[in-house]
């Protein structure tokens, strides 16, 4: 059957670019088509009836008409608006580093619904958050569960034996190992009691969490370097998060 030539979705801005005098390349993750790239005509001149509606972090409803090499963007109506929120920096580049890990870990037309109500949550917790770099960590980890490659926190990933007191990130492995399995001759970082019960707590499910948890400095670290080895690079995003931090 041929796909109709008009479909709405529902969606978040994640990033956009310049296209030609008046254009804009908009990249939108959607709950219904996932990673979806499409061409806003006019935008960038001052008449266009969507140009305020596809800011950076918008939630919006979208009718999108199928192009040759690229799907046109018809309208838009904005259903939660953070762009205001997201100006201040320490915001921005939290936002900013989640959604480049959603655009680079989603594949163009698979949906991820569970992904796509994590990232609307979590922008929307850091337009109001006061201390918005806390809030990473914890969706790094709930991320890679949704997209199957979270390691596991109670084994070794490379031995499968439970975890003791201590365990140390190994980065080659995308997991912790524990001390029969680390390698004596690298300096790997390690991760003691608290630390690892501190990892555990981010990972949990909503329900099994009865607080908001933060990430220990050392832990915000191991899991940055997890989200590293999973998407083959450091997020360019995390340094200003860093900085922030």
């Amino acid at each position: 059957m041929t796909a109709a030539r008009t479909y709405k979705a529902r969606g978040i801005v994640l990033r956009a670019r310049n296209l030609g005098e008046a254009d804009r390349i908009v990249i939108l993750f959607t709950l219904e088509h996932g990673k979806v790239e499409a061409v806003a005509k006019g935008i960038r001149r001052g008449r266009s009836r969507v140009g305020g509606r596809l800011e950076f972090g918008n939630e919006v409803t979208l009718t999108i008409h199928r192009g040759r090499s690229l799907d046109v963007i018809a309208g838009a109506e904005i259903l939660r608006e953070h762009w205001c929120e997201l100006v201040d920096p320490r915001r921005f580049s939290v936002a900013a580093a989640a959604c480049e890990m959603v655009d680079a870990f989603s594949e163009p037309e698979l949906a991820l619904p569970d992904v796509y109500a994590l990232l609307a949550g979590m922008l929307a917790a850091v337009a109001r958050s006061e201390a918005p770099s806390a809030l990473l960590p914890r969706f790094s980890m709930r991320l890679l569960d949704a997209l199957g490659v979270a390691p596991p926190l109670d084994a070794c990933v490379r031995c499968g034996s439970a975890l003791g007191a201590s365990a140390w990130v190994d980065v080659e492995a995308g997991g912790l190992i524990d001390a029969s399995c680390r390698e004596r001759w690298r300096d790997l970082p390690e991760l003691d009691v608290a630390a690892l019960d501190n990892l555990r707590a981010l990972a949990a499910p909503r329900e099994l969490r009865q607080a908001m948890v933060q990430a220990v400095p050392r832990v915000a670290d191991a899991v940055e370097l997890l989200v590293a080895h999973h998407l083959g690079r450091r997020p360019r995003s995390s340094a200003s998060v860093v900085e922030m931090r």
